[in-house]
């Protein structure tokens, strides 16, 4: 499946962030880029590189302190703006004034922001288990599940997270991929271990800064999280055409967080899939792979 895929490509953007990526497709087809989610990097999307790759530019970037991309230490350096900022910078290097894009978890809370202040860019947008931003904002601040749901998020801001990780050979973090019996899912191969692990080696600051830098959280008694942003609802409207593909077992971001959607998308075609789980794409590439081609023909 690899053969097609070019890796160990990098970008420097005039921003000063130097971003890795894989690619399949010649380089002046239509751009179609893939943003990966938490614990991720870029080979999440190797099923869709090769698939994509036949009639796009098919690309997968590692987000700003992912895998080989630039880890800068400070938390302000993930907040959402220069994560968008990247995006645009990374577009523009590699010629591309519009282009599709699909996204998952912390990569689309990034396609989301995207869609909202620089909707120019965007043809298309396609969000995987990725909630919009003002659905997630009132369910963390007003639905006790969802509130219970998130405590991970409070748990990866604390110092020393990523070194609680670390630890029996990344026994916590490979936790995220587990199945309510405690076990990994058959996706979860040798050689996807060994993929993840290799990832996971090269640091993990920078994804759980991801969390620290955001105020989207559940609310403590020493953070308000949620409960500190003052958002005009209005302004995160999107609409651009977006489909948004769900895995309902998911067990972080429940399906109720769809509820309303339509309100805030304008040109809007959701995808329920109620054995997927939150990570949809490993278990049913086919699958994905059918629908944002459905959705990519769709006039």
């Amino acid at each position: 499946m690899t053969d097609s895929i070019q890796t160990n490509q990098f970008a420097h953007l005039a921003n000063g962030m130097c971003l890795h990526y894989a690619s399949a497709g010649e380089r002046g087809k239509p751009l179609l880029l893939f943003l990966h989610g938490f614990p991720e990097f870029w080979y999440a999307w190797e099923a869709q590189l090769a698939e994509f790759g036949a009639d796009h530019f098919a690309v997968a970037v590692d987000l700003r302190g992912f895998n080989l991309s630039d880890m800068p230490a400070d938390v302000s350096a993930y907040r959402v703006h220069h994560l968008v900022d990247d995006l645009r910078l990374f577009a523009a290097h590699l010629g591309y004034a519009k282009f599709n894009l699909v996204a998952h978890d912390w990569g689309g809370a990034v396609g989301w922001s995207v869609a909202i202040t620089l909707p120019q860019l965007l043809e298309k947008l396609i969000m995987i288990n990725s909630p919009h931003p003002w659905l997630f904002l009132q369910a963390l601040r007003n639905d006790p599940r969802q509130q219970q749901c998130s405590q991970y998020m409070n748990w990866l801001r604390k110092d020393g997270s990523e070194q609680a990780l670390m630890k029996d050979d990344f026994s916590a973090l490979e936790g995220f991929f587990r199945d309510h019996d405690g076990n990994l899912p058959a996706w979860f191969t040798d050689e996807v271990r060994r993929r993840y692990h290799d990832c996971w080696r090269r640091g993990l600051r920078g994804g759980v800064n991801y969390y620290r830098a955001s105020p989207l959280h559940p609310p403590t008694e020493a953070e308000p999280g949620a409960l500190s942003l003052d958002l005009d609802p209005e302004s995160l409207r999107v609409r651009i055409p977006t489909r948004v593909i769900w895995g309902e077992s998911d067990p972080a971001l429940p399906r109720h967080l769809l509820d309303g959607l339509e309100q805030w998308v304008d040109d809007l075609v959701v995808e329920r899939i109620a054995e997927g789980t939150h990570w949809l794409v490993h278990e049913q590439p086919q699958r994905i792979n059918r629908l944002i081609r459905q959705f990519l023909q769709h006039p």
